[in-house]
């Protein structure tokens, strides 16, 4: 590895991507370098600390670790006077290969023989060879890598030599063709040894033999225990770098409404209270309670109860459970209206929407104001761990760690705006209930268990038919309102509420985490939501890869899209910045009619 402590920035990247994509343990190239962007001790202080509580608590039970705050990424200093302020980044890989073709013996045909050199046989950036002739150089594009994040150069004497590391004459890597295959690159040495890189890519053969648990981000004399099989990675590949990131959306706190309702009436009339039926006789018998609950439900209110009777050790809500019991409360306003807000909300009124095809939607709320919290919590390699449909990060999983010991963590703060979609629970219950929905949920399932096999050792759960409707009916809105809101399709993001004990909603926000925020895009829309709704369910009743999209079974062995129903690029997949689940678990047969007419969509009307 090499640092060049004192030297200045060779490249820049906006403080957002820092966390969505280029965070500690993940591969870049600069105008002049690769690099492996170096752990959280190696970044210089100066980011702003960001506040969010409630993100903070889940991160710290996440990572077992007793503090931890959020700090946004280094900012560049415009004055050449302050002090440096930066993220290290060590220098990666460190085989090179020499950018012109040299070895004129091998040159048959489209074959391309160029020198794989170790960046201690540099001179200022360049190889010199035995005759004094100076050759740029290039990083190499093959690296290893395992499942649990840990990265390092591939030994390839070793890999040539099958094991044997004794011979030291001169590696070369041979191009014999133009498409680029593995097949077609072969890493030669002087002795006549060669082996071709499609072995390197067949983890059977163990070819690259076993993780080291080499962490290179993290400094030197960083490793661990590992022993994973290597894996071939490719530098700029897709798979590098799966960062795992937690989002919340700062709301107005529900739990301290209701608790600041119950201290109202708590003596001489709840601290009594031993059932749900008991409150239930309290609120209809007694004017003051029945005034100081008004707004609160019943379950919410015991919730608050039992907590105060186990002493504070109440259940921990999940982070869609709070957003959405604030979203769902039945206030005109959410919020407060200032300049300076977190979070305001309104409510509009029933009849400025109400349709035929809207009589499934309970409720349609525009967010005039929202501000999101996105840190980044660890990363993966080849696989991604998205959190789950409750927001949750899965506690089990493996992740790479960001320092060698956490106490804070880089985070972003996006403002924006977005539109929330209240579906009425029972007609949702009512479409589970249906026996031709309970069959394509078995099909979607088997088609799931498919995909398991695939991948052993994941902790992934199916999740449930009305998470698959509602993210399916998403996508679809999202198509449909980008064509007229002003932004992108890509910078919509949606939040997938199905939780049957709270309720179910759709909320789609765009967000940036420049000062202003957001220009008022998504509220115009809201405010014809119904005439968009019904734009995207036409939209799904036709795909231009129909009818063989239509006709897609997610349990097919022959396609291996397992966690796909009727779902193409032609119809739901969007852009993975804007997906929860990575594009997975997606299905518009579940949500209006097909050309194959199952019979199992929820929106039956669409006029």
């Amino acid at each position: 590895m090499k640092r060049k402590p004192g030297a200045r920035p060779h490249g820049q990247i906006r403080q957002s991507q820092i966390v969505t994509t280029f965070g500690p343990g993940a591969m870049l190239d600069l105008p002049k370098h690769s690099v492996l962007v170096a752990g959280l001790e190696y970044w210089t202080p100066g980011g702003e600390e960001i506040i969010e509580p409630r993100l903070v608590e889940k991160l710290k039970r996440l990572l077992n670790v007793p503090f931890l705050k959020f700090l946004s990424p280094p900012p560049d200093q415009e004055d050449p006077t302050a002090p440096q302020t930066g993220i290290t980044a060590w220098q990666f890989p460190e085989w090179f290969i020499t950018q012109d073709v040299i070895d004129k013996s091998q040159q048959q045909g489209e074959t391309r023989s160029r020198m794989l050199v170790h960046r201690t046989a540099l001179m200022r950036g360049q190889f010199i060879d035995d005759v004094k002739d100076k050759w740029r150089v290039v990083p190499i594009r093959f690296v290893r890598a395992c499942r649990c994040g840990h990265i390092g150069d591939i030994e390839w004497r070793q890999f040539v030599h099958g094991g044997q590391t004794e011979c030291r004459l001169q590696l070369w890597i041979d191009e014999r063709g133009t498409s680029g295959d593995l097949a077609e690159i072969w890493i030669r040495c002087d002795c006549k040894a060669q082996r071709s890189m499609s072995e390197a890519a067949l983890m059977q053969t163990g070819s690259l033999g076993n993780c080291d648990g080499s962490r290179p981000w993290l400094g030197p004399y960083t490793k661990e225990s590992c022993g994973e099989p290597n894996r071939l990675l490719i530098r700029t590949a897709s798979n590098t770098y799966f960062p795992q990131q937690m989002s919340v959306i700062s709301l107005p706190d529900r739990d301290e409404v209701v608790a600041q309702a119950v201290d109202q009436v708590w003596q001489n009339f709840l601290e009594f209270v031993e059932t749900i039926d008991d409150l239930r006789d309290e609120r209809r018998r007694k004017p003051p309670v029945k005034a100081a609950l008004e707004e609160l439900s019943d379950e919410e209110v015991f919730a608050e109860i039992q907590v105060r009777r186990c002493g504070g050790a109440g259940i921990t809500k999940t982070v869609k459970q709070a957003e959405l019991e604030t979203l769902m409360v039945t206030r005109e306003e959410i919020g407060e209206d200032r300049p300076d807000g977190k979070f305001f909300a309104r409510a509009l009124p029933r009849e400025k929407w109400d349709r035929p095809w809207m009589n499934a939607i309970e409720r349609v709320v525009l967010v005039h104001r929202l501000r999101e919290v996105v840190a980044l919590a660890g990363f993966t390699r080849f696989e991604a761990a998205a959190p789950d449909v409750a927001g949750e990060l899965e506690m089990g999983v493996r992740r790479a760690s960001l320092a060698r010991e956490i106490s804070w963590l880089p985070a972003v703060e996006n403002k924006g705006e977005g539109v929330f979609l209240q579906f009425r629970s029972d007609a949702i219950e009512a479409w589970l209930q249906r026996s031709d929905v309970i069959d394509r949920g078995r099909r979607l399932q088997a088609g799931f268990e498919c995909w398991r096999r695939e991948h052993q050792g994941t902790r992934r759960q199916f999740p449930g038919l009305q998470y698959i409707l509602l993210h399916s009916f998403s996508h679809l809105l999202v198509t449909s309102v980008s064509l007229e809101c002003g932004y992108p399709a890509s910078s919509i993001r949606e939040r997938i509420y199905a939780l049957p004990d709270t309720g179910y909603g759709v909320l789609l926000y765009t967000g940036s985490s420049d000062a202003e925020g957001t220009l008022g895009g998504l509220i115009q829309v809201g405010r014809r939501v119904h005439e968009h709704i019904e734009a995207a369910l036409k939209l799904g009743v036709l795909c231009s890869n129909d009818p063989v999209c239509a006709q897609h079974e997610s349990e097919n062995t022959n396609e291996c899209r397992f966690l796909h129903g009727a779902a193409c690029h032609g119809c739901l997949l969007i852009a993975e910045t804007s997906c929860e689940q990575h594009n997975e678990f997606l299905d518009r047969a579940l949500v209006v009619p097909t050309v194959e007419n199952r019979g199992i969509e929820f929106f039956s009307s669409v006029s």
